[in-house]
């Protein structure tokens, strides 16, 4: 990967990551290669967990004082997003807000972007093959989403070893954020039949190699399967995502729960919710088949909801909002941000905001 860069000839890179990152020791790893290639870097690694707005200005600004021309995003999806929303702000003017995906921003994109580049430490969010970032906005305090074409990294570094001392209550939260991307982009609507099969063969790999992963995280086998998973997640919700996800965002930017736990707190009643619905014979049969690749690993509940919550708990995910510090008084609230979210928009069963307020509150 190195060598690849200094063949570009950047003057200098920002690499964007995570405080812990640095604390175990992976970014100093990064910086001695980058060095022993003669490429200069300066280092951001203030981003939240669940990135805001504000570690888009802070990164931005050093972008611009150390005269940056190019950007890695080290790190989880939170570094890789943030990489992409610096990238966007590097080369158009502010502000931030009008470039958000649900108000048409990307047609106000008019300048040439640095070039960036992606290396996930985790396997779930699929950042690094994506064409959008997802950040807390400063006004709102609502996860936004900012899309381009050209957010797509021009390389993306998947190496198992990277993903190694994740711990195990991370990898089995990034995977089951990887495995519901698989579920809901296979039950969004719309007609893609590339991304659907990329789906289902993303959700074998994610409940085949997703407990050895947790069961071992020095298997380099299942840490890279799941990384598969996760860019496949990533690849086929191009097609869309659903009601999880909206149910999701308003978690993480109202109560600092991690992306990948609250889908996986959301997973189960949301499929229960889409089950008993009322719905036309191909979204029955969608169901079905996921259900049955369950089944074939022998994961299998009174249906999918049941079948997702087994598989949930035996990754060591404790269910239950409010195990979670999220409270009953809470819901209102989130619900009424997860209807303003638009990931719901692709589901295959409408939603309205005491919809989604049932399934917190069933989900608590």
């Amino acid at each position: 990967f190195a060598k690849r860069l200094k063949g570009k000839k950047h003057e200098k890179i920002l690499i964007v990551t995570d405080g812990r990152l640095v604390e175990i020791g992976l970014i100093q790893e990064l910086s001695s290669l980058l060095a022993s290639e003669g490429i200069g870097f300066d280092l951001f690694s203030d981003v939240h967990p669940n990135p805001v707005e504000e570690d888009i200005e802070i990164g931005l600004q050093a972008y611009i004082s150390g005269g940056c021309d190019s950007i890695i995003g080290f790190g989880g999806g939170s570094p890789i997003d943030a990489a992409k929303v610096i990238k966007l702000m590097a080369a158009n003017p502010p502000p931030l807000k009008q470039y958000e995906d649900r108000l048409g921003g990307s047609e106000l994109v008019k300048g040439p972007m640095p070039a960036l580049y992606a290396i996930p430490t985790t396997a779930g969010t699929g950042s690094e093959v994506g064409r959008s970032g997802v950040i807390i906005s400063k006004e709102t305090g609502q996860k936004t989403i900012f899309f381009h074409p050209e957010f797509m990294p021009h390389i993306a570094v998947l190496d198992p070893e990277l993903t190694v001392g994740l711990p195990p209550h991370l990898t089995a939260a990034t995977g089951v954020d990887a495995l519901v991307h698989c579920i809901e982009a296979y039950l969004a609507t719309g007609f893609h039949p590339m991304a659907d099969g990329i789906a289902l063969q993303g959700i074998e790999l994610a409940l085949e190699w997703l407990p050895r992963a947790v069961a071992d995280g020095s298997d380099l086998r299942a840490r890279e399967r799941m990384q598969l998973a996760a860019a496949m997640g990533a690849t086929a919700f191009q097609k869309g995502l659903g009601i999880v996800h909206s149910l999701a965002h308003p978690l993480s930017s109202m109560c600092a729960t991690h992306h990948g736990l609250a889908n996986a707190l959301m997973l189960p009643e949301t499929m229960k919710y889409l089950e008993q619905g009322s719905h036309s014979r191909q979204n029955t049969a969608r169901i079905s088949k996921i259900l049955s690749i369950f089944e074939e690993r022998k994961i299998a509940g009174s249906g999918l909801a049941e079948s997702c919550k087994d598989f949930i708990m035996s990754l060591g995910i404790e269910m239950g909002l409010a195990k979670h510090g999220v409270e009953e008084a809470d819901t209102k609230q989130l619900s009424r941000c997860a209807f303003l979210d638009t990931c719901h928009v692709s589901s295959m069963a409408a939603v309205s905001e005491s919809i989604l307020l049932d399934i917190y509150t069933s989900s608590l």
